[in-house]
């Protein structure tokens, strides 16, 4: 066979594979995929801003221009708070000056009026939590003014702290009272919804203030089935010991219970409301 013979394909070849091999036997020959290197976020990210930057051609100094005229504004804004936050502190409102100071260092930090709110601000938050417990011990008490014969009886009263259980079946309220009455006088007592005192041939009750000692005060039971009250006789010595106290313990006899202790927060006490002093 000549050599030009020789070079050509057979007719039975295709692609250089004969047509008789099963397509199966065939290799497939795979592409490998080079993936191209990934670009860190963040520089793409900056890259982005920069692309955006040129193409909306800022000018840096108009860019300044605009900053200082946001921190102006602020300034402006900040300084108005603080006259506001000034005029709370001056009238000593402050619960007022606190709110004042949260809003301005929050919408206005890093400002010249902020800085100088910031210096005093803890004073001021001291002052407003004072007011706030002030005020809440303050409306612990209830004052009653009425008519009766021969003139006004008025009284202040407060319920203990936490119920007492005094006859077995669940702590419920204990009352302290002061009444002063055209007839009657000054009387301090304690009064309970349930139960019973064991002191109606008298008894002595002790008494403490806030950290103190406790000092006994001598306490009886009236027979009388109008309420269940149990009168602490020395009404002026009680009264006294209110006077600068935050809060007072009292120590009770209760009938098939034993002792008892009743707890009031009286520093809220207003006491230009009972002529006592």
């Amino acid at each position: 066979m000549r050599a030009t013979e020789r070079s050509q394909p057979s007719p039975r070849m295709r692609a250089g594979v004969p047509i008789s091999t099963p397509i199966s036997t065939i290799s497939v020959v795979s592409i490998r995929v080079i993936p191209m290197k990934t670009i860190p976020m963040k520089s793409a990210l900056l890259a982005l801003l920069l692309m955006l930057s040129a193409c909306a051609g800022e000018d840096p100094q108009a860019q300044r221009a605009a900053q200082a005229q946001q921190a102006a504004a602020n300034e402006a804004k900040a300084k108005e708070a603080a006259t506001a936050f000034d005029k709370a502190v001056s009238e000593e409102n402050w619960a007022l000056a606190r709110a004042q100071a949260d809003v301005l260092l929050h919408d206005f930090p890093g400002t010249e009026a902020a800085k100088r709110v910031q210096a005093g601000y803890d004073a001021v938050k001291q002052k407003a939590e004072a007011a706030r417990e002030t005020a809440r011990m303050a409306a612990l008490w209830n004052y009653l003014t009425q008519s009766v014969k021969g003139g006004q009886q008025r009284s202040a009263a407060i319920y203990a702290k936490d119920n007492v259980d005094v006859d077995g079946t669940g702590a419920t309220p204990v009352r302290l009272i002061f009444r002063d009455h055209p007839s009657w006088g000054r009387s301090s007592y304690l009064v309970l919804q349930v139960g019973d005192f064991d002191c109606y041939g008298g008894c002595k009750v002790m008494v403490k203030v806030d950290d103190k000692p406790a000092k006994a005060l001598p306490a009886s039971r009236p027979k009388t089935d109008e309420a269940i009250a149990m009168f602490i006789d020395d009404q002026r010595g009680l009264w006294r010991m209110t006077k600068e106290a935050k809060v007072i313990s009292i120590e009770f006899p209760a009938r098939g219970m034993g002792k008892r202790t009743a707890v009031f927060e009286v520093g809220g006490l207003d006491r230009s409301r009972m002529p006592w002093d």
